[in-house]
């Protein structure tokens, strides 16, 4: 890779905070931020399996660090010790990346009322808190020419009308979706960029009961219209993109990292 290109995708130098970063996506955006060069806090509810990722990644070939400690987003007192961990740490947040989520399914008629104020706690609020907890940080390390970043992470389920039984899950994935266009526009004058992910299947703890072996992941992926499920690298790249240099004019945009599932439709109008 020559400089320019080098330099362009780098995020060398950056502090970021990967909210349930210890697995699936969370894990991938961190490993692609490690490899950026960037600092990555790593926080989730088992802090064990934070410090033990981070060693990990601090065992690799890469220009970048990680340090991994436990964090609790589903209440208001986790998160209020999340923000007092991150600030005893940095006094800048160049990355926030908010993927910590939950997921609930259940048949329509026994939907529970608790599966509503759990995943949407926990999926939307917990990112509106989080990152307005943040906001002083994030605006420390934000310029004209290399703003702050916030990544939420939502879902094709959020854009496409398909519940497979989460219905609550869909539904915060969308508020999530326009809670990141909300906060785009809103801190544009802070030198912010707010932008968010749309994945379709990756292999994760959420995604376990269906693309837990390969054979599974292979099924699945014959389901998307590029033939395959989402690799990490399809996710390490993405992150880099919009954290880097190269998407500091990207602001408000829900990204699809689906394999086309977005655009996947079964209507014809004249075609056999």
């Amino acid at each position: 890779m020559n400089d320019f290109t080098s330099d362009l995708f780098s995020v060398a130098g950056k502090t970021a905070l990967v909210t349930g970063g210890a697995t699936g996506i969370g894990r991938m955006i961190a490993t692609g931020l490690v490899h950026g060069g960037a600092h990555v806090m790593i926080a989730s509810r088992k802090a064990e399996d934070c410090k033990a990722v981070a060693d990990e990644l601090n065992g690799m070939d890469a220009p970048g660090s990680a340090e991994g400690f436990g964090a609790d987003v589903s209440t208001e007192e986790g998160l209020e010790a999340l923000t007092t961990a991150v600030k005893e740490r940095t006094d800048r947040l160049s990355i926030l990346v908010n993927n910590a989520g939950v997921s609930w399914g259940a048949h329509f008629e026994d939907f529970p009322y608790g599966a509503w104020q759990k995943v949407m706690s926990i999926n939307v609020a917990a990112i509106f808190h989080l990152t307005r907890n943040l906001l002083p940080l994030l605006e420390e390390a934000a310029s004209d020419e290399d703003p702050a970043r916030v990544v939420n992470i939502g879902s094709v389920m959020g854009t496409q009308p398909i519940a497979e039984g989460a219905y609550s899950y869909t539904a915060s994935k969308a508020a999530v979706h326009h809670l990141t266009r909300t906060l785009a526009n809103e801190f544009s004058e802070r030198r912010i960029t707010v932008n968010a992910f749309a994945p379709g299947p990756f292999q994760s703890r959420m995604t376990a009961f269906a693309t837990a072996t390969d054979e599974q992941a292979e099924a699945v992926g014959k389901q998307v219209p590029l033939g395959r499920i989402g690799a990490p690298d399809d996710m390490a790249g993405a992150i880099l993109y919009l954290c880097s240099r190269a998407g500091a004019y990207v602001t408000g945009a829900i990204l699809p990292l689906d394999g086309g599932q977005s655009v996947q439709h079964g209507m014809k109008l004249f075609q056999d």
